[in-house]
Order: structure tokens, then sequence, then C-alpha cells
């Protein structure tokens, strides 16, 4: 079994690549300028419409995640809820997004990315809808949950399916309008919650899923998937539409379906066969970067920004998390825009120094408190560092980590290992949320020093094992990395 294996990555590998002498890794074809095949030039309507239907999963993403900020005291005052009663409310949702990222990879390899999107969508309203009409904690913890599930699973099928529909000159920009639109969605609910009472507010949380459930009658399924279950004729009227009607598909498509052929006759992989010597760089780079992502302080500094504020003494935290919400949207829409001109992994590394830079300077900040000379410069410094951390984040770190993601996973794998993942990114979600409290009441400086740290040490992990996937189609990018695991 293991020299089979062997073999049949092999004969994947050698199609798309050769090593030189030297041992250096390239591709047969290397000329940014020369497209590998006509299908390239086709039209790309469908594959707009295709990415504005299923980016509303990343808009509802960034709804249910912002949700609580504003509404904390309406929905505490009117259900009598203590802190410790909110608190499970609005942590609960990354318990259900775990279990939702658990199960997305093996549910979008069964039943399709287009039914698996609706399913989230279902959840999502049945959780809004239960937060909306609760009158106690238990129904507003069932909705949290719901919604939490639903969009565990979007967290996961939206980056891929955009990563399977799209032109690997253009994936992406493509796919990197998932992170856009989870900050959209963020700063809109975030806006919206100072003027909407609560409840009036889960009825704006229930439009994204009913646009997508409409949406998705118009666009086709990923034919990348269409072809991994055996539906040929499905698979090329996909592909055609996705690329234009007088687009040459043939060479893109024989290459996908050989690939994928080669893909199949190998074993099927459990959640325990990743950490195979085979599997395990990919695993590691894909679960790494949701890890570093969390573990730098995210969702610290993105749940408890007004907190934050307040500590380093402001009269209120409104003004600078209202600025951080608008100014996250202009600089995603530019690392949208860079994302296919410089690259995946300088884009990485450029925010990974951002974030370091940010959080140390609050660090350094909360560390001076007690200073008198430098007193009044404190708040200014603490916002300093705020916006430095999600201008980084936004600019580089939230888009390029997904588009990686949803890259480097062979569709062998991209249901355990894309699963492993999402639950990783959401563990690391809670786990921060959940520690950060305590943290700060050990020491301010010292929580920002830590979250620094990790960020240091994530310019170091992209630089010494991330590689680019800039211009590469999948098939390229997954050969690739079988090879390196094979080899290392």
């Amino acid at each position: 079994m293991e020299y089979h294996e062997s073999t049949l990555q092999q004969d994947m590998t050698e199609p798309l690549m050769q090593q030189d002498e030297k041992g250096n890794i390239s591709f047969e074809e290397d000329d940014d300028l020369t497209p590998r095949n006509t299908s390239q030039n086709g039209s790309l309507a469908v594959v707009w419409l295709s990415t504005t239907v299923a980016v509303w999963g990343s808009f509802q993403f960034g709804c249910c995640v912002h949700y609580t900020s504003p509404t904390q005291t309406a929905i505490r005052k009117e259900l009598n809820l203590s802190l410790a009663e909110y608190s499970v409310f609005a942590s609960i949702l990354a318990i259900g997004a775990m279990i939702g990222g658990l199960t997305s990879g093996h549910i979008s390899n069964f039943i399709g990315r287009k039914m698996t999107m609706r399913v989230a969508a279902v959840f999502c309203i049945i959780g809004w809808l239960a937060i909306g009409f609760a009158e106690g904690v238990l129904l507003l913890d069932i909705g949290r949950m719901c919604t939490g599930y639903g969009i565990g699973i979007f967290s996961y099928v939206v980056p891929v399916f955009i990563a399977e529909i799209a032109p690997r000159d253009l994936r992406g920009g493509f796919t990197s309008s998932n992170e856009l639109m989870i900050q959209v969605g963020g700063s809109i609910t975030y806006l919206l919650g100072t003027v909407l009472t609560w409840r009036m507010l889960t009825l704006v949380g229930l439009i994204p899923s009913l646009m997508l459930i409409l949406g998705m009658f118009f666009v086709p399924e990923s034919p990348r998937w269409l072809v991994m279950v055996g539906q040929q004729r499905e698979f090329e009227a996909s592909l055609q539409r996705l690329r234009g009607k007088d687009a040459d598909i043939s060479f893109e498509a024989s290459e996908i379906q050989e690939y994928i052929e080669k893909l199949q006759q190998m074993p099927k992989v459990r959640i325990l066969d990743l950490f195979r010597k085979r599997y395990l760089h990919t695993v590691i780079i894909g679960v790494g970067l949701m890890l570093f992502k969390q573990f730098g302080g995210l969702s610290a500094i993105g749940f408890y920004a007004s907190a934050i504020l307040e500590l380093a003494g402001f009269s209120s935290g409104k003004f600078g998390t209202m600025v951080i919400g608008l100014c996250q949207i202009p600089v995603t829409i530019i690392a949208v825009v860079l994302m296919d001109r410089c690259g995946r992994r300088p884009l990485l590394l450029i925010s990974a120094v951002g974030t370091f830079l940010g959080t140390f300077l609050i660090g350094v900040a909360f560390c001076l408190k007690d200073h008198e000379l430098v007193l009044k410069l404190i708040p200014m410094m603490v916002l300093a560092g705020v916006l430095i951390y999600f201008w980084s984040f936004a600019s580089g770190i939230g888009s390029a980590s997904w588009v990686i993601m949803s890259e480097i996973f062979p569709l062998n794998i991209k249901g355990a290992a894309g699963s492993l993942a999402i639950w990783a990114n959401w563990f690391g979600s809670w786990a921060v949320s959940y520690t950060f409290n305590y943290l700060i009441s050990w020491s301010s400086s010292g929580t920002f020093f830590l979250y620094s740290a990790v960020s240091a040490a994530a310019i170091l992990f992209v630089a010494k094992l991330v590689p680019e996937t800039r211009r590469r189609t999948l098939e390229e990018i997954q050969a690739h990395m079988l090879f390196s695991n094979s080899h290392s």
C-alpha cells in the first residue's frame, strides 16, 4: 500500500513539476505573462456571479461574530442576564463553529459545495429567529449555537468553493473577497447595532442567508467536486459556464480530470492519517496559519477593543472601535487587489510584521502607564497599536491565510484537513477570547507582549514553511505539496 501510494504521488507530480540538478523544484511553464490554456481568456461573468453569491456566507460570518458587541447592554437589561450568562451566550458561538468546522469538509464532499452552503444558511436562519424571539437564556444560547454552527461551515466551504471555480491568475483576488465580506458584515452590524434594537438586528442578520439560498439557484456547482463524484457531463457543463461559452476548456478539463482520477486511487484519509509524513507539511501550514492568526490576539482585540481603549484612558471605546471597523474595509479591498499582483507570502510577511508592531506598541504603552511624563500619550499609543494591528491583519493575514488554506489541500484530504484547520481556527478564537480577561488582570503589558511574541514566531513560520501559490493551478500547488511532503 505504501509503495502504491508513493508511486501514485510520483505520477501526479511528474507531469506538473520538474527538478533541476541542484534539486530545485520548478513547473513546466513558468512564464507569468503566458496563459497555460485558452480557457483563461473566456468570460468571467459567471465566476463573478458565483463569487458574489457565495460571499453572502462570508457577510453572514461577520454579522454573527460582531452581533454581541453593540447589543450586550440591551440584551442583559431586557432579559435580566448576569455577566456570566451573557459571556456564555457570546462565547458559545465559537463552540458551535468548532463543531461546524469539524463536519464541514465531510458534508461538502458528500452533498457538494452549493448544498453545503444552503445547509449553513438554514442553520443561521434558525439561529437568528431563535435569538430574535428569545425570552430567556436557553433559546438565546440555542440560537447562538446554531449561528455558530452555520458560520463554522461557511468558514470552510466559501473559500474552497471560490478557489475551485476561479481561474488561476485571479484566484487569490476572488478568494480573498471572503475576508473582505467578513469585514463588511462585521462593520455594518456594529454600525446598525448603534441605532437598531437587538431584536431588529436579528432580522437584518437573516438577509445574507436568504440572499445566498436564492442566489444558489443561478450558479454552477464546483467543477472539481463534480468530477470527483463522477458526474462527467455536469463537470464539463459547469466548467464551460464558468469560463464562457466560447472558451476552449479542453486543456483545463483534462488537467483537472487526470489529476483527480489519480487522486481517487489513493486511500481515503481520516483525521489521524493527516499526521503521516506524506501530508504533515501541508497540515502544519494550514493549521499553523489559523493558530498563529488567533493566538496573535485577533479575537482578544476584536472582541474587547472597546475595553482595551477604555483601559488605556479613553472615556468611551466606541469611537475607536468605529474607526477600526471603517478602516478595515478599504484596507481589505487593497489586499484583494494586491493578492494576485504581489503574491500571498509577501502579504503574509508584511502583515505579520505589522501585527507584531501593533501588539508590541500596546504592550509598551501599558508598561509606561505609571510614568507621569508620558501618561497623556498612552491612550493614543494604544489606539495607534490597535489600528496598526487591524490594518496589518486586514491587509494580508486574514485574506492570505484563507486563500492559501483553500489552495494547498489535495482533494483526497481536503475534507479532513480543511475541517481540522477550521476547528483549529475556532478553538484558537475561543481560547484567546476566554482567557483575555484573566490575562489582562494578570498583566496588561504582559498580555500584549505575549501576543507580539506569537506574531514574531509567525514571521519565521511564513518565511520557512509557507509556499507561494500565486499564478499556479490548484493541481500544480497540490502536486508541489505532495512532492515536498514525500521529500521532507
